[in-house]
């Protein structure tokens, strides 16, 4: 009896300490997040998997998500995952165009840095129409000033992206981490085609082999 015990109680440690393993790396040091939205095309597809380096932007309490033990801040061009401001239950993915203290403009199109274009190798524009700043700010914002410990985002899908110009600036205290590669990527299946029999004999085809292991620029 008492070696059953024993063994029963190796056991629930053993899961226990795993448990505590997997709860400190999701929390302290990767994560996997998956990309619900074409707002990062080409960058990321609907349906890539992948993984977010927490770490690298400091260890940050739970909940409150003050930073402990700073490591680096995002810069420019880094793809961060964060809390949507309007929605904290949300997590959305952008790249970081501006850090604290640039100033941000947006004229038909072309942004600006500090009074400069910037140079967006990764931005791909869509839709050939010219949307007046009077009416929304997708294609002529600003200027803005990044205020200290925030960070000014944008979808590498421009014209199809909900970010910064609409909703603003986001905390340094709200970015998770770093998307640092895509570990799994299937394409969406199609939902007029919704018998089971039909999505099961798609998965092979809606796997896009080549997107494994990519790092993303």
């Amino acid at each position: 009896m008492t070696k059953n015990k024993s063994k029963l109680q190796e056991y629930a440690e053993a899961i226990v300490i795993a448990i505590l393993i997997a709860l400190f790396i999701r929390t302290f040091v990767i994560q996997a997040f998956k990309i619900p939205s074409g707002s990062m095309k080409p960058t990321f597809e609907i349906g890539d998997h992948i993984l977010v380096n927490k770490f690298i932007c400091g260890i940050k309490i739970p909940f409150i998500r003050n930073t402990l033990i700073p490591i680096s801040e995002p810069r420019r061009g880094d793809i961060v995952v964060f809390i949507y401001p309007e929605d904290r239950s949300k997590d959305f993915i952008k790249r970081v165009i501006g850090v604290s203290g640039d100033t941000i403009e947006i004229r038909n199109k072309k942004i600006y840095l500090n009074g400069l274009p910037y140079n967006d190798p990764y931005g791909i524009y869509t839709d050939d129409f010219i949307i007046p700043g009077s009416i929304q700010p997708r294609d002529n914002f600003g200027p803005m000033t990044v205020r200290p410990d925030s960070v000014f985002v944008m979808g590498d899908n421009r014209d199809q992206s909900y970010d910064s110009r609409f909703w603003g600036l986001v905390d340094l205290k709200d970015v998770m981490g770093k998307a640092f590669i895509i570990y799994w990527s299937i394409a969406p299946y199609d939902e007029k085609d919704s018998s089971l029999w039909s999505r099961i004999s798609s998965v092979l085809s809606r796997i896009r082999w080549k997107r494994f292991a990519q790092l993303p620029h």
